[in-house]
């Protein structure tokens, strides 16, 4: 098989894995929001579970972009792809953390129904599950203007945080006795928070591998 051929098979493997871990990620979110409106430990327990399943998904995409880059020696634009997308798992793979860790944070608050006060966490839940989506299919498809578009959608995440920050502030006036549970609530939305930015992270790394620049400064 000739070099270039050879280099195209293997993009489109690492593309495909990358499709993969991306649909793995976004049945993390979606569970997590199940998880999180039921109050379903079952659910949360499957969560943390399955963040193992991403984590060896991370590694075999490491594993095949460094054995591209040496085997291949690609450069140039070819090079940044092959690189990116090892800056993208690492984005992708903490988001399946943070789907854990809100897991976590439900089962150490699945008797205490301080989740009713929050009905942003969903709505939050769901615009970062998107942006997630968009910004793997962006990157993949090398598609600056959809990552753009991406991009200006962590607006409603943040504002969506920025809701529910009020709401737990005021609870907690209401009902101080409940302080860690919502506490606890805010960390969740936080992580959401968090989730929309690695979705942000991706977008921009789909803008450097097609342009060499970084945040409008020129890299390579």
């Amino acid at each position: 098989m000739a070099p270039r051929v050879s280099f195209e098979y293997e993009l489109t493997i690492l593309n495909n894995n990358l499709r993969d871990m991306g649909t793995l990620i976004e049945s993390a979110i979606d569970k997590v929001i199940k998880a999180f409106e039921n109050e379903d430990e079952t659910l949360a327990t499957e969560i943390i579970q399955g963040d193992r399943t991403i984590n060896d998904m991370e590694r075999v995409i490491e594993s095949r972009c460094l054995s591209l880059i040496l085997r291949q020696q690609p450069v140039a634009k070819d090079l940044r792809i092959v690189t990116t997308a090892l800056k993208v798992v690492t984005d992708m793979e903490r988001i399946g953390d943070h789907a854990a860790d809100i897991s976590e944070l439900i089962l150490r608050n699945i008797k205490q129904n301080t989740y009713s006060i929050v009905s942003a966490i969903p709505k939050m839940a769901q615009v970062a599950k998107e942006m997630v989506h968009d910004a793997v299919d962006a990157f993949i498809s090398c598609n600056t203007e959809a990552a753009r578009t991406t991009i200006k959608k962590d607006d409603i995440v943040d504002d969506l945080f920025n809701e529910v920050k009020s709401t737990v502030i005021e609870a907690m006036k209401n009902s101080g006795e409940n302080a860690d549970s919502y506490i606890d609530v805010l960390m969740i939305a936080k992580y959401m928070e968090r989730i929309g930015d690695h979705a942000v992270n991706i977008c921009e790394w789909t803008e450097f591998h097609e342009t060499g620049s970084l945040n409008n400064v020129r890299i390579l």
